[in-house]
């Protein structure tokens, strides 16, 4: 894989920005978002400029106990054809637990949850990326995540050792967010610098650059805020041990002026900079040494049924706690555990104002403690959207909004979106259903 260079990723809220950012070598788009027969017209462009597009998976979960669902793999496959990507790129995380392997409800989490840096986890992990591999047209590469919470058997391996096992196992390429490696420093006292010591440097991808906030002694990768100084400065220590092939500024939420982006990017350029002036790197960019044999190296053996139902036990227990209000699994930090709800739900309740915008303004300043309630004991079971609608279904059930008139367009809401298509073609009845809804925003 050849260098990429600086890059940003590409969100709608910011499309025109990115369009007009000079130095920008590619660009990184969340994968689920993209519809692949219908791309934005801004990506479009950027790609007939030459710039590179790179998918981003957030929804596979490598690290959970089932195999990789294979609907989900030919889509990231797909997109990656359609954008004539180098490569796509997904988590270690897992994202839902239970189901049929462990004879319990399905729970999605709507969020990237650790994996335990145990073997059982590493294999099962590198079977999945085994799996994930042979379903893509173009090389995998993983992504390290932030954590709240650590799992009691998390001393086995440290994370360096478990990143590096895992490339040495699978050839897979590995995508370092220094960003997730300073809040595994605030939240787990994680030494950064030593697991970048552990890492396979050879193996990196890219690099993913983010800011985030200090709450209550606890670190949140927002990707809302502005990259802070121990971020930049575990890049440039990266960049002193070997030349990324790629360095990316991820925004999520929150977006700045273009200006201000512009400077977040050039303080990453700096950061690059510093650290291959203080260090040695023995080889250009993507074309370091291996020190390690590819794929096919080490055990080739898949985890046993045994081993995945293990893994799933506890992945459902711990899940269940977060999203649906069961006792804390032993050995978990409870404080943390709450911490960890918390921030889940509160994501459930932005994620679906985005997906069902109408829902705030109907509700008003109702809608987050409504939503904040249901979630507190009720688990997402099919994604954001389904989410919405059983929120809803939950508010009639009970009577409510009090107001009648926002209960009627409530209602209306869900009759008009619950179904496999809309309530009615007549285009009088949905011209009056869509000036209400305009006349309810203003």
């Amino acid at each position: 894989m050849g260098r990429l260079g600086t890059g940003i990723g590409w969100r709608p809220e910011i499309a025109d920005a990115v369009e007009r950012m000079p130095g920008i070598d590619w660009v990184e788009a969340v994968s689920e978002n993209l519809c692949p027969g219908h791309l934005p017209d801004s990506l479009l462009r950027l790609r007939e400029r030459g710039v590179t597009v790179v998918p981003h998976g957030v929804s596979l979960g490598l690290g959970g106990a089932e195999r990789p669902d294979t609907g989900r793999l030919a889509a990231l496959a797909e997109r990656a054809q359609v954008l004539g990507s180098p490569l796509v790129t997904e988590h270690i995380a897992f994202v839902r637990a239970g189901g049929p392997l462990t004879a319990s409800p399905l729970l999605e989490a709507g969020h990237l949850l650790p994996v335990p840096r145990t073997r059982d986890a590493l294999d099962v992990l590198c079977e999945n990326v085994r799996i994930a591999q042979d379903a893509l047209p173009v090389p995998l590469a993983v992504e390290n995540i932030a954590a709240l919470i650590s799992w009691p058997d998390d001393e086995e391996m440290t994370e360096g050792q478990f990143l590096y096992e895992l490339a040495d196992r699978t050839g897979v390429r590995l995508l370092i967010d220094v960003a997730n490696l300073h809040t595994n420093h605030v939240n787990r006292g994680e030494d950064p610098a030593e697991a970048l010591a552990e890492l396979p440097l050879e193996a990196i991808a890219y690099v993913h650059v983010a800011g985030g906030l200090e709450r209550d002694g606890v670190w949140h990768d927002s990707h809302a805020h502005p990259v802070p100084r121990p971020v930049l400065d575990i890049l440039t220590d990266l960049a002193s041990r070997v030349t990324p092939p790629g360095v990316l500024l991820e925004r999520d939420e929150n977006f700045p002026g273009a200006q201000e982006l512009g400077a977040e990017v050039e303080a990453i350029r700096t950061a690059v900079e510093q650290g291959r002036a203080a260090g040695t790197v023995p080889a250009a960019a993507g074309a370091v040494v291996p020190r390690f044999t590819r794929a096919g190296s080490g055990d080739g053996a898949g985890a046993g049924d045994a081993v995945r139902q293990r893994l799933g036990l506890a992945q459902a227990a711990l899940l269940s706690a977060l999203v649906a209000g069961t006792p804390a699994p032993e050995g978990f930090d409870r404080v943390r555990l709450g911490v960890q709800a918390r921030a889940l739900a509160g994501k459930r309740a932005d994620v679906v104002a985005k997906v069902a915008p109408e829902l705030p303004v109907i509700l008003g300043a109702g809608y987050r403690p409504a939503f904040l309630a249901y979630a507190r004991r009720r688990p997402m079971a099919g994604g954001y959207r389904r989410d919405a609608l059983d929120f809803v279904e939950h508010l009639m059930r009970d009577g409510r909004p009090q107001d009648a008139d926002a209960r009627r367009e409530l209602r209306e809401w869900w009759l008009d979106r619950s179904g496999p298509v809309p309530r009615s073609e007549r285009a009088g009845t949905r011209w009056a259903r869509a000036t209400r809804r305009v006349l309810l925003r203003r």
